[in-house]
């Protein structure tokens, strides 16, 4: 499969991902919450969307991966010979990275 390929499929399962994901939290917010509560009415999805994003940012913030697994990545990297090393992260530059890796430039 072409790497631009893979690449343009995960960010399509990405969006559809979000987007189910905002759906979900619609629908049970609007079957859960207006009956638990009173006076909550029920929310459309540009809303839900909203509700998603406010709770990303209060309560998962938008730093990235530097907590516990970029640790595990560098113990795992550390414990890799030079070799396995090299390899690990001509692969990663090959894929939708920079470069190609170093295992088909050889070939050619």
């Amino acid at each position: 499969m072409n790497c631009k390929m893979k690449c343009w499929k995960i960010a399509i399962l990405v969006v559809v991902g979000i987007a189910a994901l905002g759906w979900v939290v619609m629908a049970l917010w609007n079957w859960l919450l207006p009956t638990l509560f009173v006076g909550v009415k029920e929310i459309d999805y540009v809303q839900a969307m909203g509700g998603l994003l406010l709770s990303k940012i209060l309560f998962g913030g938008f730093g990235g991966h530097c907590g516990g697994h970029h640790k595990w990545h560098q113990h795992r990297l550390e414990k890799m010979t030079p070799e396995e090393r090299e390899k690990f992260k001509s692969g990663l530059n090959g894929c939708c990275g920079k470069g190609q890796p170093q295992e088909a430039e050889s070939r050619e």
